[in-house]
């Protein structure tokens, strides 16, 4: 019987822990950085899972909080001579 490598999380670990505290440029530099490691195929099978469910959560972080940007947008609409602010709103389909 094996031992899981180092460099592979215990199976129990949470990839989620601590991501509400990172910044959108840290969780993406972070993914980034999980992408090359899978990328460069020399992880174990164990090791490449638990990548992968930690980029999986780390996506899920950045769009997040790209979702929570893009409500805070404020597009500037001309009236007459003067710029509005307002809020952004998405584009909706008709139904």
């Amino acid at each position: 019987m094996h031992d899981a490598p180092p460099s592979a999380p215990p199976a129990d670990s949470d990839p989620v822990a601590g991501l509400d505290d990172l910044s959108f440029e840290a969780a993406l530099e972070r993914l980034e950085s999980i992408v090359a490691r899978l990328e460069d195929g020399e992880l174990e099978l164990e090791a490449a899972l638990a990548a992968f469910e930690a980029g999986v959560a780390l996506s899920r972080r950045c769009a997040e909080q790209l979702e929570q940007a893009e409500r805070r947008i404020e597009v500037l609409v001309r009236d007459g001579e003067q710029w509005t602010a307002r809020p952004f709103e998405e584009s909706r389909e008709p139904d």
